[in-house]
């Protein structure tokens, strides 16, 4: 497909920096975050290790841990647990390369692949974990003559240095670190249907958090849509025939006359009404449809149940559909749905176990309260 130029304009629209709606306090708070725990975590190592020690008193991938922990401290990937399994895990899986694969090109990018998918797998993804992969197999004959003790020395005690000085210093300010999973609140039912999520209303809100959020406004948006449609599909399922039903308005008996019928479908504004024997228990059902056919116009009775004739006007039972389908109070509405799809009026009658007429259920009535739920 020929690229266009407005498609080109676009493409290179997504090389240009976002706008960063963050307020410029939080930006140096951010940066004296850096300072701080960079510092404090060099400092630290050098005084426990000493000078003449050959572990390295600070690694390269600290510092892109710290831009995570200080200046989007709500990513997942900078949560505590990211940090020090990710650091970990690239480090054991990096000194093994070193070790084992005597290609450097080849160690190198063997440890960076492993160590991604192993942080996927342990739920530790940390980005600058891929560096710590890379400085076990290139950092030359000082961290490769400490074998695995580069685990412990300096990665682990670096990390958690850093991860220390990170959650002081955000306690400090008054910040919330670490960003640990809340308890979900009890859903609240929404009587209103849900409104439309956009760009611009993503944007405003970003602009109005005190911290980075590591996500775009237009995929916010989209996170959003996704969520209310997973919400409504999650209520699909939670919902049964019970709780969109209704009590039936009106019912008819099989030996009423079907002027009598024709009369409750207007009066309640109703497709199709149940009929039922002497027990309550449905035995078919009665449509305007129904009430429309030749052979109620063959036997003289005229549409609007007004009586021009003394001739013997027709039983519900001669114009009503038998064997209809039905639903069960227990019945989920993902399969309720599909059921009222093939029936034309768009009403189901809902029975107990003994067949009794105990609701109905209309296409209407299953939009209403599906929006409202």
């Amino acid at each position: 497909m020929a690229m266009t130029r407005r498609d080109l304009r676009d493409w290179l629209a997504g090389f240009l920096p976002a706008v960063v709606a963050v307020h410029w306090r939080e930006r140096l708070r951010a940066g004296i975050g850096a300072l701080c725990g960079i510092g404090l975590t060099g400092g630290l190592t050098l005084w426990m290790l000493g000078s003449a020690t050959y572990v390295p008193w600070l690694v390269a991938p600290m510092g892109a841990s710290a831009v995570l922990l200080f200046g989007v401290p709500a990513s997942p990937l900078a949560q505590p647990w990211s940090i020090l399994g990710g650091n970990l895990v690239s480090a054991v899986v990096g000194v093994t390369c070193a070790t084992f694969i005597p290609s450097p090109v080849v160690a190198a990018a063997t440890a960076v692949g492993v160590s991604i998918a192993l942080m996927f797998t342990l739920r530790c993804v940390h980005p600058p974990s891929g560096a710590v992969a890379l400085t076990a197999v290139l950092g030359g004959p000082a961290v490769h003559s400490l074998g695995y003790g580069f685990v412990l020395e300096p990665i682990a005690l670096q990390s958690a240095l850093l991860l220390g000085a990170a959650i002081g210093y955000h306690a400090l300010t008054g910040h919330r670190y670490p960003h640990a999973v809340r308890a979900q609140a009890p859903a609240r039912p929404v009587n209103a249907a849900a409104i439309p999520v956009t760009t611009a209303d993503a944007e405003k809100a970003l602009a109005r958090r005190s911290e980075l959020l590591d996500i775009s406004a237009d995929d916010l948006a989209s996170l959003l849509r996704d969520t209310q449609r997973e919400a409504y599909a999650r209520r699909a399922r939670e919902l049964t025939c019970a709780d969109v039903m209704s009590a039936p308005l009106a019912k008819v008996q099989a030996d009423d006359e079907a002027p009598a019928a024709w009369r409750l479908l207007q009066r309640h504004g109703l497709e199709a009404l149940p009929v039922v024997d002497g027990d309550a228990r449905v035995i078919g059902l009665v449509t305007r449809h129904d009430l429309h056919t030749r052979r109620a116009r063959r036997q003289h009775w005229p549409r609007f149940g007004v009586s021009i004739g003394a001739g013997q006007r027709p039983a519900v039972r001669d114009l009503m559909q038998g064997n209809v389908k039905a639903a069960t109070a227990g019945m989920p509405l993902s399969e309720l749905v599909p059921l009222l799809m093939t029936q034309r009026h768009g009403t189901l009658p809902v029975l107990d176990e003994a067949a009794r007429l105990v609701g109905v259920v209309t296409h209407a009535e299953v939009l209403r309260k599906v929006m409202a739920a």
